[in-house]
């Protein structure tokens, strides 16, 4: 069996299986790349859901702040997470609730506030870490480190293709 045939006979109502296979190239690698990153997310989504009862969102913006130990403002949060203003502060309002991040006045500016994870916060996310690092090895383990390191090289270069291509990659006539 094919890795095509195996994908479709598991997942077979994915964006993948509806592609013919003499249907251009660039099409099936990108909807390729769009199944495996949903069918991984579906795993983190589950396995944070069931072991943490905590959502994919309010996890990443954990993540953030862990990275920032001197906290972010909404804005930062915002651009980190690439989601719109409205959206992260639902997430800090439950998250401040919850008592795993709190906010603060901003030193430099008072009308804007800076969001840290609190102790209890830390706690929590540290107890997350190694759970999803397991996951993500786990869903990884079928390529070596050989593969891994290709595939890397290669998701790099279409970044930096894709990057080159701008905005607005095909340019329509106007005619």
């Amino acid at each position: 069996m094919t890795d095509d045939e195996t994908l479709v006979r598991t997942n077979g109502s994915d964006r993948e299986s509806a592609v013919a296979r003499d249907d251009k190239l660039e099409l099936r690698v990108w909807l390729r790349l769009l199944t495996c990153a949903n069918l991984i997310e579906a795993h983190v989504r589950a396995g944070l859901r069931e072991s943490f009862n905590i959502t994919l969102p309010r996890f990443d913006l954990l993540a953030q702040l862990d990275r920032a130990p001197d906290g972010l403002t909404m804005s930062e949060l915002s651009d980190r997470l690439m989601v719109s203003n409205g959206n992260i502060t639902g997430l800090v309002d439950r998250l401040v609730a919850e008592g795993l991040i709190a906010r603060a006045p901003a030193p430099d500016d008072r009308r804007r506030s800076r969001v840290k994870l609190t102790p209890a916060g830390k706690r929590a996310f540290d107890a997350m870490t190694p759970v999803h690092e397991a996951w993500i090895d786990a869903l990884f383990a079928g390529l070596s480190r050989v593969e891994m390191a290709e595939l890397l090289n290669l998701l790099a270069k279409l970044k930096r293709s894709i990057q080159a291509a701008g905005p607005n990659p095909v340019k329509k006539d106007n005619a």
